[in-house]
């Protein structure tokens, strides 16, 4: 397929402005062992230790760089496989952020393993200001969009033949996830068809079991929604707020527009769902920030937001029920909307 014929395939100006964007500093040394505690800092018994390992991956085929961070629990090893998520950022970002998901999923023996897309990550903040938008607009394109969803799979490919750690990965258990412009990379590796020019488009990775999609954007210049995520069939997780709007120069889009995401979903084979929509918070909530949303309810949203994606990863790949049944009860001060499909 020629690329460059490929109209604009994902909402251009997608996810964070440079006020949202993610601390990219790290107090953690690529393979340093840590013992975690939840988002908001509060001791917790049930924590296990975990290691951190950066990578610096290539692509000879493609020529690019695919830069990486495994959040690992120590108990992972060739006798024991844990399960992982793999984890791709909103636009602006890089595989240091998103990480108390990473330090949580994996104090819980859910390996994490955190992507950073060359071309639509923390880079896009250097150079002339008055050039943004611009940077903005070309990394929302079709070729950065597949390119991302390539380097998915290629991350993949290697962490599962890495002669150290892929042994310790139970590769019939993992789990796709991704914030705003790495939600529209996750469902395009977990089913997502766009048809350009009369072909369909379609990135799908068998080996991923299922999807947590935070904020979740609509796909740029599609009319029907169910076109293309109606056939998705893996299970999903859907977490937004009511006040996760996108507001950038020239572009609006609403909270309701994650919502349709969710009724699109698996929509034409009944595909198992979750939706979560927290009061109140913000688009950006689900990043490392620690203000934005409210200083109050932040912490408080990332507490609940890792317990109920915990909760899902167990359902789906686990088979147990009991958590995801009783989060709502616990979080419900937080919660303006939950309802499940399965």
């Amino acid at each position: 397929m020629n690329h460059k014929t490929v109209k604009v395939l994902l909402l251009a100006f997608i996810v964070q402005l440079p006020i949202q964007s993610e601390n990219v500093a790290s107090s953690e040394s690529p393979a340093q062992t840590a013992v975690a505690t939840s988002p908001i800092g509060k001791a917790d018994l049930l924590a296990n230790p975990y290691a951190v390992h950066d990578f610096e991956w290539r692509d000879a085929a493609r020529l690019r760089d695919v830069p990486a961070r495994l959040y690992l629990p120590a108990e992972a090893s060739a006798d024991n496989p844990v399960p992982l998520v793999v984890f791709s950022h909103g636009i602006g970002g890089s595989r240091f952020g998103y990480s108390y998901l990473g330090k949580f999923w994996a104090s819980r023996g859910y390996a994490s393993l955190h992507l950073q897309h060359i071309g639509s990550d923390r880079s896009l903040w250097t150079g002339n200001p008055l050039t943004l938008t611009w940077r903005l607009h070309d990394a929302a394109q079709d070729a950065e969009a597949i390119a991302r969803a390539k380097d998915h799979h290629f991350a993949l490919d290697q962490l599962l033949s890495d002669a150290r750690f892929g042994s310790s990965i139970d590769s019939a258990r993992i789990v796709a996830a991704g914030h705003s412009y790495g939600a529209n990379t996750t469902m395009l590796v977990t089913g997502a068809k766009v048809e350009r020019n009369g072909e369909s488009l379609s990135f799908l990775d068998p080996r991923i079991k299922a999807a947590i999609l935070l904020s979740a954007p609509p796909f740029y210049g599609e009319q029907d929604n169910r076109k293309i995520l109606g056939d998705v069939h893996l299970p999903s997780l859907h977490i937004t707020a009511t006040e996760d709007v996108i507001r950038v120069p020239g572009y609006f889009s609403a909270a309701a527009d994650r919502i349709a995401i969710y009724d699109s979903m698996g929509e034409a084979n009944g595909a198992d769902k979750t939706l979560v929509v927290f009061s109140g918070g913000s688009h950006s909530i689900f990043t490392d920030r620690g203000a934005t949303g409210g200083v109050a309810l932040n912490p408080l949203v990332k507490d609940a937001t890792c317990e109920l994606s915990l909760a899902f990863i167990r359902r789906v790949l686990d088979g147990d029920e009991r958590a995801l049944l009783l989060w709502p009860q616990r979080f419900a001060s937080l919660v303006a909307r939950f309802e499940t499909r399965h």
